[in-house]
């Protein structure tokens, strides 16, 4: 088990005992409630670690290499912030896919490219959520603004690893 996931179980464990405390009704309904969204919420992470293992299988490492590899400079950096954008889904889709990408031999450049464009430009976002509130003017305005984001993060983070030998 690692830290993160150990983090995670003490803060809940926490939280639950705070809870207790305070209102023993309320922990015994807010733990119901944290499986019952446990149960919701695995098929969508089961399929999403499916996914993410057949991108693995399907898409051979030296077409990665090749389009999104770490000698892939600009063309692998804009590859990754197109697909970021169209990519639909939350993190618990977006992160094993990720990881699937990186195993496979994805430049740093890339996957972080993929990344900033996925959460700041996301095209499913954008149409399910910020059109209908905001409305397209400032829409696309934020979208003008914030374009260049995902290229400029890909270009730093391979300065930076570069620059740190990770």
């Amino acid at each position: 088990m690692d830290i993160s996931t150990l983090l995670m179980i003490g803060a809940a464990s926490l939280l639950l005992a705070a809870v207790y405390i305070k209102a023993p009704d309320a922990a015994g309904r807010a733990l119901k409630d944290s499986i019952t969204l446990m149960i919701e919420i695995m098929p969508r992470i089961a399929a999403a670690f499916v996914i993410a293992g057949l991108i693995q299988a399907i898409v051979p490492q030296e077409i990665i290499a090749r389009w999104m590899g770490k000698e892939s400079g600009t063309k692998g950096i804009f590859i990754g912030m197109i697909l970021g954008t169209l990519t639909p889904g939350g993190p618990m889709m977006q992160f094993p896919i990720v990881a699937s990408l990186y195993k496979s031999g994805i430049g740093i450049g890339p996957l972080v490219s993929y990344l900033t464009a996925w959460s700041v430009l996301g095209f499913q976002r954008v149409i399910m959520w910020e059109i209908p509130f905001l409305g397209a003017p400032v829409v696309l305005v934020r979208l003008i603004a914030s374009a260049l984001f995902p290229l400029l993060a890909g270009w730093f983070s391979e300065f930076l690893w570069g620059k740190l030998k990770l």
